[in-house]
């Protein structure tokens, strides 16, 4: 099967299922999606095993048991919020904001006001592209930084539901220049810095008690332009309905030492990455191999 012909079986799937979800309420797409998470779980064991052995070591006191279901419980998350995106791409943009609390509104308020720009860091936890969508209704547009999903199709629209509310979407491999230019316009920026990077794009941090290479764009542009940094995070209830939460600006002192306060800003957001994980557990993506990369003379962990 040629890779167009499959990336247009792919689209047209999500546009049937799309169709479908139109007809549903909000709740009842959550579900299916999470029915939908659930069975697949059940297809993809190498996936459910790399995220319970993910778990396994960031929770070594849980049984077997909790953390087989907390690994089918991540697919249930996602494959909900699949559905969602999918059930929200065909209404008004508006149907957002609905059954969603804002929590922390007056710490962007305020990094606005001060006009060095905003990075808003946040992980693939809850729905990170619900939270970046709703906050271009309710706020201002925003960058967003992402990696193009490999088929172009479903990237549109994907794409497309990204800058519904204004925001614009910077691929990966263009990002810094654009990013440090919106920066220094005074507007925001979200971007993801939980993901496995080559030891040559970042550092090491302590992430679950395991040293985890990571990003340090974040922390490398706070640096450079004095910009605010502000962890987001959203929350999916059991009655469906998101609490949206913007953090207090991590804040930070210029030691002199360019590295070493790079380093000590991108561990103190990994530290509240791993702090909202602990709380949610089956709300972030453990299906990713997040500890892959290892330090020099370790051993590369190919389940992890």
């Amino acid at each position: 099967m040629s890779h167009r012909f499959r990336h247009r079986m792919e689209a047209a799937l999500f546009w049937v299922v799309s169709l479908l979800l139109s007809i549903v309420s909000r709740r009842r797409a959550l579900a299916m999606g999470a029915g939908l998470g659930r069975w697949w779980a059940r297809l993809d064991a190498r996936h459910v095993r790399i995220a319970s052995e993910n778990l396994h070591c960031a929770f070594p006191g849980w049984d077997a048991a909790r953390v087989d279901h907390t690994a089918r419980g991540v697919y249930a998350h996602f494959g909900g919020m699949l559905f969602e995106i999918l059930w929200l791409g065909l209404r008004p943009k508006e149907a957002m904001l609905d059954g969603a609390k804002l929590i922390g509104r007056e710490h962007v308020d305020a990094a606005y006001a001060a006009g060095k720009g905003i990075l808003f860091v946040t992980a693939h936890f809850g729905n990170w592209e619900l939270h970046a969508a709703h906050h271009s209704l309710v706020s201002r547009s925003i960058g967003v930084v992402a990696r193009p999903l490999d088929n172009p199709l479903l990237d549109a629209r994907l794409v497309a539901f990204r800058s519904r509310g204004g925001n614009t979407v910077i691929y990966k491999r263009q990002a810094l220049g654009r990013v440090l230019k919106m920066i220094r316009a005074g507007e925001g920026v979200a971007i993801l810095i939980d993901q496995n990077v080559q030891a040559s794009d970042g550092i090491f941090v302590d992430f679950f008690g395991r040293p985890a290479a990571t990003t340090t764009v974040a922390a490398a542009v706070a640096v450079k332009t004095g910009c605010a940094l502000i962890p987001v995070r959203s929350i999916l209830h059991a009655d469906g309905r998101y609490s949206l939460i913007y953090e207090p600006p991590v804040t930070w002192r210029a030691s002199g030492d360019r590295q070493a306060d790079i380093a000590a800003i991108t561990q103190s957001l990994t530290t509240r990455i791993e702090t909202w994980i602990r709380e949610y557990p089956d709300q972030w993506l453990w299906l990713h191999r997040r500890w892959k990369t290892r330090p020099p003379g370790e051993r590369t962990d190919e389940a992890s």
